[in-house]
């Protein structure tokens, strides 16, 4: 779908349509496929792309020249057009639905899509997002009503200021922004051996725009929604590897753990990403690791398998992260050959005030160890959750307790000031990671 607007052109192109537009000359049809999910999990990610692929090149050519077709990512697209009348519209309704509807033949099998389109005219003083999100609420209206397609309410009826995909888009903005203006930042979070000496330290992204910082928590979803996690993977990759080179350079013998999406393990180019990061940082394979989250235990697809053996092949280990509160399977488990186990800091939240709690960390705790992984306990803050931790026999500790991330230069300096052989209880706390 190369040919295609991104989400980011579309709400672009719809401010620039809006200038000097008046109200109820320009339309948006937003479009999500039917139980599209089902065909991911029959013929696979890979195959997915390549239908909606055919699916947006119908689209494209069932709109002509008269409209812009945009994909908004996974299984929507957005339509915009100039429009003389409501006629007009609901025709070119007509149309995308025929399109989408003609039956596709793959795999041996016959798929006979259909979509639920909503539709939104723009309004008295309306701007992009606005209108995008009134078509995008249109279509959901329609999947809960079940009809073909439904007009938006006007848009006086509901302040846009008030709406969750307006943010979703002005965050969407900002990422893209930021990208391009180096608002990005790894940080880096030590993770400790019971000894007090360093096993690893995990690149953690942060997002600064205008001097406000924007949380993880909520542009990592909205990444995931967009497609934006897989630039935004890579550039973690590449700059997680070159602070992985100045660690060796200063005389650090440990690795830089950098988080994987699946969006990046369900590129059939994400070997290479790997490769040539390395390359790039001029750094042997055994200075970086992949956190890989449980969740994506439930979705180990043929392309996900191939991309975790080459990973393995060269030399990159893998680390399983937040275990223990998703969904995984113990299968699965046993074939990834992770070299590390993270506990979800959700049982470190607990202890030690919850002997159940304690009983699963000392359970996968062993579990872990005799699959031949080290076991961290992550999101550890206070003194009586880390000694239920070293009693539970894990052999790393993360946490605030002992240091939060920081930057790559002041992490840095506190390995420089450090004493080596302290063990995490001779640890000066409010000295560390501040």
């Amino acid at each position: 779908m190369a040919d295609l607007l991104s989400r980011e052109r579309c709400l672009q192109l719809s401010q620039y349509m809006i200038e000097g537009a008046a109200a109820g000359t320009i339309a948006a049809l937003w479009i999500n496929l039917d139980r599209f999910q089902q065909v991911n999990e029959t013929f696979g990610y890979g195959d997915g792309d390549k239908i909606l692929a055919t699916i947006g090149q119908r689209l494209d050519e069932a709109i002509g020249h008269d409209a812009h077709l945009g994909h908004m990512g996974a299984d929507e697209f957005v339509c915009l057009l100039y429009a003389e009348d409501e006629a007009t519209i609901t025709e070119l309704a007509q149309r995308i639905e025929a399109c989408i509807k003609r039956p596709l033949s793959w795999d041996g099998m016959t798929l006979h899509p259909s979509a639920r389109i909503g539709i939104a005219i723009l309004g008295d003083d309306e701007n992009a997002i606005s209108l995008l999100q009134r078509a995008d609420q249109a279509m959901h209206r329609a999947k809960r009503s079940n009809q073909r397609w439904l007009y938006a309410e006007d848009a006086t009826q509901k302040p846009p200021a008030s709406l969750p995909a307006r943010t979703e888009l002005d965050i969407e903005s900002k990422l893209h922004r930021a990208m391009e203006t180096g608002g990005l930042e790894l940080q880096y979070q030590p993770i400790l051996r019971l000894d007090g000496t360093v096993e690893s330290v995990e690149a953690l992204m942060r997002c600064t725009l205008d001097g406000q910082p924007l949380p993880p928590s909520v542009f990592i979803p909205i990444a995931e929604k967009t497609g934006l996690i897989t630039p935004l993977g890579e550039w973690t990759l590449g700059q997680g590897a070159l602070f992985a080179r100045r660690l060796q350079e200063a005389g650090h013998d440990f690795k830089v753990a950098v988080n994987v999406s699946r969006a990046q393990l369900l590129s059939s180019t994400f070997a290479q990403t790997l490769s040539s990061a390395l390359i790039y940082a001029k750094i042997a394979a055994d200075r970086l690791e992949l956190e890989l989250t449980e969740s994506l235990f439930m979705d180990m697809s043929r392309i996900v398998q191939e991309n975790l053996c080459d990973v393995r092949a060269t030399g990159v280990t893998l680390a399983i992260d937040d275990f223990g509160t998703g969904y995984s399977c113990l299968a699965n488990l046993k074939d990834i050959h992770a070299a590390k186990l993270k506990l979800d800091r959700a049982f470190a939240a607990a202890l030690p005030a919850d002997p159940r709690a304690y009983a699963i960390v000392k359970a996968m705790t062993r579990l872990g160890q005799e699959l031949g992984m080290s076991v961290v306990a992550e999101g550890v803050e206070n003194e009586a959750q880390m000694q239920a931790m070293k009693q539970a026999q894990v052999n790393g500790i993360q946490g605030y307790l002992y240091a939060r991330a920081m930057s790559g230069d002041t992490l840095l300096e506190w390995l420089q000031n450090r004493t080596p052989s302290q063990s995490l209880t001779e640890y000066n706390h409010d000295s560390i990671g501040q």
